[in-house]
């Protein structure tokens, strides 16, 4: 089945390329065809498919399309779904950041427990880029390489007769943490001292006589190791939808409108003598919801799919990271990995061969971070 799909334009906005069969996932009534890829993704019986560096370039795309303070919308392209899934995870536990970890509690009158007080604590944003620190391990002493000191001094007081509010400090809040520098941390962090991102966190409420007096350690972690880490809020994808006309079966004019509204707002467009079009610009805003496969009329008038290799990714950043670097850092974190099957398969190497050169006698430690 051909396409039909053009801009208002008239000129079409996708490569060429995303027809080929070979790229598509199938979406039906009641089920999804060709979802899984080849054995070896990207390689076919009887064809050379030798790994060529020059072509996984070319085919290789990686564009923003949406950026904004908080989350980045972007594509990448060229790759399989097993290479987009590992970004994703890496992003999401494997991305290192700031947290609160240690909770020492001087006084905490409050009706919260302290136990789910200290959760809540760790689970606070801070705005401090983990490359100023070191992983702390459980044998490390705390200091100004590895660990990050706030307090957290509150209590609630009737306000004065005159004053809007009852009580003062009646909700204690994320702003409400106090970083106190330790040895060189002032200097390091004079431009931009270590908080919350977001000072309106409500972590508790008071009332006259409660208090609340604790001292945070803050240290370096990894999403893997407790959720309080991972950098992002949400890191998803979604394959880019195709939508292909039948122009053996034209949708009938009279239909046109019908047809348009069962798909997502902007993505058909009618012209005036009722002729159906995809407008490709608005293909990727398409939920691909099917609901035009429950009309009989339409029946063989279109067909649905998903680019197999074509991931939209949706990243929201909850963290010192701004949107676009978080990608960058999850290549950092992918790169690392790899370096370290490298070593162990040289290692395994050269045992094979009956000596090795590596500390250990060929002994790779695999965890990384």
């Amino acid at each position: 089945m051909a396409s039909t799909s053009t801009t208002r334009s008239g000129r079409p906005e996708l490569p060429q390329s995303v027809y080929n069969p070979r790229r598509h996932v199938g979406i039906h009534a009641e089920r999804v065809s060709a979802v899984t890829s080849t054995e070896y993704p990207g390689h076919y019986p009887d064809e050379d498919h030798s790994w060529d560096l020059e072509k996984f370039k070319k085919n290789l795309q990686v564009s923003i399309k949406r950026l904004s303070q908080r989350s980045v919308e972007f594509d990448l392209v060229g790759v399989d779904a097993s290479v987009a899934n590992a970004f994703r995870r890496v992003l999401i536990a494997e991305v290192p950041t700031i947290a609160i970890e240690h909770v020492y509690v001087w006084n905490n009158t409050s009706v919260i427990h302290d136990e789910i007080l200290a959760q809540r604590l760790g689970l606070v944003p801070l705005n401090v880029h983990p490359s100023h620190f070191n992983f702390r391990t459980p044998a490390d002493t705390p200091d100004d390489r590895n660990t990050l000191v706030f307090r957290l001094q509150v209590e609630c007081h009737r306000a004065p007769k005159d004053s809007p509010q009852p009580y003062t400090h009646e909700l204690v809040k994320s702003g409400d943490l106090t970083w106190e520098p330790q040895g060189e941390q002032s200097l390091v962090f004079v431009t931009n001292p270590p908080a919350p991102t977001n000072k309106e966190i409500v972590l508790a409420k008071l009332r006259p006589g409660q208090e609340i007096d604790m001292e945070l350690h803050a240290i370096k972690g990894v999403g893997k190791e407790h959720a309080k880490w991972s950098p992002v809020a949400t890191a998803s994808y979604r394959l880019h939808p195709l939508i292909l006309l039948n122009p053996e079966k034209p949708v009938p004019p009279n239909l046109a409108t019908k047809f348009a509204k069962c798909f997502s707002p902007g993505v058909i467009q009618v012209d005036k003598n009722g002729k159906v079009m995809v407008d490709e610009r608005n293909l990727r805003k398409d939920s691909v919801s099917r609901e035009v496969l429950r009309h009989k009329e339409f029946e063989g008038c279109v067909e649905l799919k998903r680019i197999r290799d074509w991931f939209i990714f949706n990243v929201e950043s909850e963290g010192p990271y701004t949107p676009e670097e978080l990608l960058p850092e999850a290549v950092k974190v992918m790169r690392a990995k790899i370096a370290s099957v490298r070593m162990a398969a040289e290692a395994l190497l050269a045992d094979a061969d009956g000596g090795s050169e590596l500390p250990g006698g060929g002994d790779v430690e695999m965890g990384g971070t």
